[in-house]
């Protein structure tokens, strides 16, 4: 085979589509949506999942397992900077945090998070402390107390 002995491939290369227009395309008026109902209308999109109003299969499957997020520990949380407020020797409590509006509410205890810097010497009660939080006080000379 030569390169003037090359033919197009017909097949190859299929018309393109041009719906809503008669004249024997077969895809004039309804443009093959059919008639009425929703696929038929201008930006229809029906999610995968959705079952025409039958109640859904994830809806009709039985809920199994076990959830452990109802029982997860949360601790509300400060900063070693947030202890600047209080005069050198105070004895820090979850109570005093509190009432001095610090926190909001204590949820299941008090975690003291290291960000920032402590100048004064505190006595710093709490349920848990971060690394970094602990390094910061013993330096500065505050004592720690895990309640």
């Amino acid at each position: 085979m030569k390169l003037h002995e090359l033919e197009r491939n017909r097949e190859a290369k299929s018309v393109r589509r041009r719906v809503g227009r008669g004249m024997g395309s077969g895809l004039g008026k309804t443009s093959g949506r059919g008639e009425k109902g929703q696929k038929a209308r201008s930006g229809v999109s029906i999610p995968a999942q959705f079952e025409g109003g039958q109640l859904p299969l994830y809806r009709r499957l039985p809920k199994r397992g076990f959830s452990n997020s109802d029982f997860k520990i949360r601790y509300a949380t400060i900063n070693v900077s947030d202890l600047n407020r209080f005069k050198d020797g105070d004895i820090v409590t979850p109570e005093l945090l509190k009432e001095t509006g610090i926190l909001k509410n204590q949820l299941d205890g008090v975690k003291v998070l290291g960000d920032g810097e402590c100048d004064k010497k505190l006595t710093v009660k709490a349920h848990k402390f971060s690394k970094s939080a602990i390094e910061k006080l013993e330096n500065n000379g505050s004592k720690i107390e895990v309640i």
